[in-house]
């Protein structure tokens, strides 16, 4: 099967993903911003630092080394915040320092040069340059002597710092990409939401609902696809209108000939000569009475269609006379197929807004099934009883039922359950259309110990 894309998941991997790359694009730039910022810092403390130590070997100009590296060591402090350093004065040659440094790969003059110093396998951050030796006195100095002067800083101390100045950058930038993705994940939730209750909506129709399909609070995107749906309903509506009136053309001109050709075959039947005759004679009625009656089934099929073109008219009528009077005009043809027929009904008025005509369809389609489907010496009973806000009709006979897997089916239009029968397979696709068409329904239930309930439910007026 193949899988189908999902519109959210698009939606949401083409926004997304810019972001994501806007994301790790903003935090390399604010790494690099967080080290340039910390650089800075690093290398005004370094400067600052190296005047420190070149002030204080020339304001004791006569400190040995350990003396000298004693107050360094007091100046510059210990533990991770402190600093290797190396001084050279040239030309007396003195040297201090409390770590062994190699020289800058830059040229060494009197301006500051910051450069990247190797100590093991950090890479830190240091200073180096030459300044005039001046003597005590201000504003003097002795002339050809400097000192040439190196300072580089630890590394926990820069690394914390730039951890602290990216934090600071960072995790606003985060969170505001965090709170914009969950705005875009709601966005896309709430826009998508009119297709949803477009497709509820739609779910919800009746399947033989062609009407046009109207949804006013959507958006306007949806409108070309509500326009071609509506196209689509319409050319269906068509279409059905087209077969159904066919149907009811041909029903309606097969009607005349086939009543004609029974007519003329009662007709020859009695002329006939011959016993041969009288029965070919009596297969052609057999023939016709059938097709006469699938034409009349097909016409109440089509009146009895809830998209029908023409409504039914409804009128006031009591529904318990109407059982009445249709059982008993069933009974002597009950009789003559050896069927006992009964009739239960205790209401003496069952008044409801319905069709007469289609309903007595409905019921004589239904006690007729029974007599003809049922073996001889059976029962049938035909029952009117109240039901919550509605009247309930049941058709009971005990004869050999019909099994679970069957009952379904015999609501579809020209199944039969017994093909030598003389059904033409409409009767209960007729019982459900008009039962639906006055807003009730049918259901089937079985009968003990053996038999079939026809259960028609029917709103009371």
């Amino acid at each position: 099967m193949r899988r189908t894309n999902s519109l959210r998941r698009q939606l949401l991997l083409w926004l997304f993903i810019p972001q994501l790359v806007l994301w790790m694009a903003g935090t390399a730039l604010f790494y690099l911003v967080a080290v340039r910022h910390a650089n800075s810092l690093v290398d005004k403390d370094l400067l600052q630092t190296a005047r420190s130590l070149s002030a204080l070997a020339q304001l004791h100009d006569n400190l040995t080394r350990q003396d000298y590296e004693k107050h360094a060591q007091s100046l510059l402090g210990n533990g991770d915040d402190a600093y290797y350093y190396a001084l050279y004065i040239a030309p007396d040659g003195r040297r201090f320092g409390n770590h062994p440094l190699s020289l800058p790969p830059h040229p060494i003059s009197e301006e500051p040069v910051f450069y990247t110093e190797q100590i093991g396998n950090d890479n830190l951050r240091a200073v180096v340059m030459i300044r005039p030796y001046e003597t005590v006195e201000p504003g003097s100095w002795q002339k050809n002597k400097k000192i040439s002067i190196q300072v580089v800083r630890k590394n926990t101390s820069c690394l914390q710092l730039y951890r602290e100045i990216f934090l600071v950058i960072a995790l606003p930038f985060s969170l505001l990409v965090l709170i914009a993705s969950c705005l875009i994940w709601w966005g896309i939730g709430h826009g998508l939401r009119s297709l949803d209750r477009m497709q509820q909506i739609l779910a919800a129709r009746d399947p033989r609902d062609l009407s046009s399909f109207r949804y006013q609070d959507g958006p306007r995107e949806l409108a070309p696809l509500i326009n071609t749906l509506n196209n689509l309903l319409a050319a269906a509506q068509s279409s059905v209108d087209h077969q159904r009136r066919f149907i009811g053309d041909a029903a309606h001109q097969l009607r005349t000939p086939l009543a004609g050709l029974k007519s003329q075959t009662e007709l020859a039947m009695r002329e006939a000569s011959s016993e041969t005759q009288r029965n070919r004679l009596a297969l052609v009625h057999a023939s016709a009475t059938r097709s006469i009656h699938l034409v009349n089934q097909l016409l109440t099929l089509a009146r009895s269609e809830p998209d029908a073109q023409t409504s039914i008219l409804r009128t006031h009528m009591d529904l318990a006379r109407l059982i009445r009077e249709l059982t008993a005009e069933a009974v002597p043809r009950a009789i003559a197929m050896g069927i006992d027929l009964g009739c239960e009904v205790d209401l003496k008025e069952a008044w409801i807004k319905g069709n007469a005509a289609l309903l007595s369809e409905l019921f004589t389609n239904l006690i007729e099934n029974a007599i003809k489907y049922i073996p001889r010496n059976s029962s049938i009973t035909v029952r009117l009883k109240e039901g919550n806000g509605s009247y309930i009709v049941e058709v009971e006979d005990n004869g050999g039922g019909i099994p679970d897997e069957d009952k379904p089916k015999v609501f579809e239009r020209f199944y039969r359950r017994q093909q030598d029968g003389e059904g033409c397979g409409l009767g209960m696709a007729i019982v459900k259309e008009i039962a639906e068409r006055h807003g009730g329904g049918v259901s089937l239930h079985d009968t003990q110990p053996h038999g079939l309930t026809v259960r028609i439910e029917l709103p009371r007026e």
